[in-house]
Order: structure tokens, then sequence, then C-alpha cells
């Protein structure tokens, strides 16, 4: 099992770190470089998120029938190939449909694919395997993020990108093959359920606990996510320098991380139904003295902090929300119907925080508009119990 987890830390930090971090490094050149206007140029990034939203729901399907082996090393192969097809695009419309095609390879090969797989073959002790997972997965900005801007420094953007698909093809692909070399139980299809049992994972996914359930991670997810993008504009109205924001920021990061180390404890220790919650309300808290707290300096650092650390753990809550309430058997499938909405939220938040802040006149109110959102999705997850939990 040691196989597994080493492959799934490696190549989450890779996947990441190539198809996601290095993009934020590059779009400045690239756009300076085709002279295709900024926005467009983010668009093609923002149109992978939205693809890997709709796409999981497919791949979580497959991955139910075949395993994680062959989703990942298909969506390892398919990122290579947009990768070095985005980097030699000559035309904007070639350039969007390579990262359409990045967005499907997304789909299958980061967090969604890999929580499958840790969830099926780690079975009770999956919360610690997860926590690995999301820990060394959450270290790809740290080495991708310089990597690119070196990578910068002596090569234009199309070099770097092709240099970074060469990594993620000599890293992703054979680790996929070799690592996830486990056997795979495919899950029941529902012609397989007797009678249409509890276990039918359509009649899951429209039971009303499936649907509170996806509503209140929706919510939460969005503030989560917009908290990230509105906080650095909100230090610059409290007085900070954007070094000083860039600092708080980071201490975002190591609450993120540190909150990550005691997930296996809460976990023991609560109820599904009582940590959604309370995680949610964390969230909820945090983001409020983010509106209401204006400084000094060293006080909102903590805030960061704190706020880092309910983010953090609210990425384990969405891997083990599926199976803490209805078991492991349809986790594919079920965790892409959650993910689908949560990904689409996600790459709404940027936009619709930084639009906010014109429209109500400054991000502190955005935060409170964000506390709010997350406060009621923590009083929503209540209702996502099923009336009994299915193995």
């Amino acid at each position: 099992m040691g196989r597994v987890l080493v492959s799934l830390c490696v190549t989450q930090v890779t996947s990441w770190g190539v198809l996601v971090y290095a993009f934020p490094i590059m779009a400045p050149r690239i756009s300076s470089s085709t002279g295709w206007h900024p926005t467009a140029v983010i668009a093609g990034f923002s149109l992978s998120q939205l693809t890997s939203a709709l796409a999981g729901v497919v791949v979580g399907r497959v991955l139910d029938r075949r395993g994680p082996r062959l989703v990942m090393t298909s969506g390892s192969l398919l990122g290579v190939f947009a990768t070095i097809g985005m980097a030699l695009a000559p035309s904007l419309p070639v350039y969007l449909v390579m990262w359409f095609l990045i967005g499907v390879s997304t789909s299958a090969v980061l967090y969604q694919p890999a929580f499958a797989a840790i969830t099926r073959w780690y079975g009770s002790a999956r919360v610690r395997a997860l926590t690995t997972v999301t820990l060394i997965g959450g270290l790809a900005g740290t080495v991708f993020a310089p990597l690119t801007a070196a990578l910068l420094a002596n090569l234009d953007w199309r070099r770097s990108y092709i240099v970074l698909a060469c990594v993620l093809a000599a890293v992703t692909v054979p680790l996929h093959v070799w690592g996830l070399r486990r056997p795979w139980s495919p899950a029941p299809v529902v012609d397989d359920v007797v009678g249409g049992e509890p276990d039918d994972p359509r009649r899951i996914a429209r039971s009303g606990a499936f649907v509170m359930l996806v509503v209140a991670m929706s919510l939460g997810g969005f503030a989560v996510h917009a908290v990230v993008v509105a906080s650095v504009p909100l230090f610059a109205e409290r007085g900070m320098s954007t070094t000083v924001a860039a600092w708080a920021l980071g201490l975002g990061g190591v609450g993120q991380v540190l909150s990550r180390l005691g997930y296996a404890r809460l976990a023991n220790r609560t109820t599904p139904r009582t940590r959604t919650a309370g995680i949610l309300l964390a969230a909820a808290i945090t983001t409020a003295l983010f509106a209401f707290v204006p400084g000094p300096v060293a006080l909102l650092m903590g805030i960061a902090m704190l706020a880092g650390a309910a983010r953090g753990v609210f990425t384990l809550l969405h891997a083990t929300a599926i199976t803490d309430r209805w078991g492991a058997a349809h986790y594919g499938r079920l965790s892409g119907l959650l993910s689908a909405p949560l990904i689409f939220t996600g790459a709404l938040a940027p936009w619709v925080a930084t639009a906010l802040a014109g429209v109500l006149g400054g991000y502190p109110i955005v935060f409170g508009f964000l506390a709010l959102l997350a406060g009621g999705a923590a009083v929503l997850s209540l209702a996502a119990t099923p009336s009994r939990r299915v193995r």
C-alpha cells in the first residue's frame, strides 16, 4: 500500500504544479508574447476548470467501474498532449481548445480520482492517507511556481510549457502505471442492485440529504475560494504593503497545512453532521473577522492563519463527505456529482468577489457577504444526513 501512497503524493504534486500552478506565472508572458488580451488568456484557464467540473461526473462513473489506474494514466497522457498543444497553439481558438482538453485531463488526474483510490484501498485508514496526499499535494505551488519562474528566465513561455509537459510525462505516466497496480472490484451498477435498494447511486443522488450536502458544500466552497483571492486587496485596503500581504497569504498556507495534520483526530471525535457544520461555521467566523477587524497587522496575520486552517480541513471534509454518509461503493460517481458544482463555484469565486467589491464599495463588505454565505452553508449542512448510512 506504500507504493500507492508514494505514487499519488508525487503525481499530485506534479499534476497540480504543471496543469494548475504554473499558469499564474505564465499568464502575463503569454499575453505579452502573443498579443492576446489578458482576459482571453485567463479565459482558457477558467474554461479548463469548468470543463473539469463537468467531465468529473463522467470520470466518477468510469472510476467506479474500471479503477484509478486506467483513468489516471489516460488523464496524464491527455494532459501531456494538451499542454504541448497549448504551447504550440498558433491561434487563440486552438489555445482555448487545448485548455478544454487540459480540463478533461485534470478531472482524471487531480484529487477526485486520487481520493477514490485511497477511499477504496485504504478502508478505515483512509483519513490518514488522505491527509498525507493533501499535505504533500499542497506543496505543488511551492515547488512549481519558482520552477516555472526559473524556466521563464531562460526560455520563452512556449518552450517552458514544453519542458513542464515533459516533466509531467516522465513523472506521472509511469507512476500511475506502476503505483496503481492493485485489484479493483467494480461497484455494482443499478441493475445489479436487487429491488433498487438504498445502495442505488441514483437514489442517493436524488435524496434530500445528498442535495443539501451539495448545496452546503458548494456555498462553503465559494466562500473559501473567494477569500483566498480577495484577501490581498482587502489587506491593501487595511494599509498593508504588497510584500506584507503576501506574507499574510503565506501564513494562511501554513495554517492550511497544520489543520490537516489534526483532521484524523477530529474525524474520530465527531459525527459527519457536526464536523461538516463546525468546519463551515469556522470558515464563516474567520471570514467575518476579516470583515470587521481593521488591524493591527499582526492580528490580521493571525486571522489569515485561522482562515487557512479552515480552508485546509474543508478539502479533507470534501474528500470524506461521501464515504462518511453513504460508504465507498459508489464513491467515484457520487464524488463526481458533489465535486462538479464545487469546482464550478470555485472557478467563479474570484470573478464574483472582484465584481462585488466594485458594486458594494470595498472588500470588507464582500467578506461580510462571504461570511453570511458560509454561515448559511453551515445551517444547510445540518440537513445533509441520510436516514441510514449505506456501506
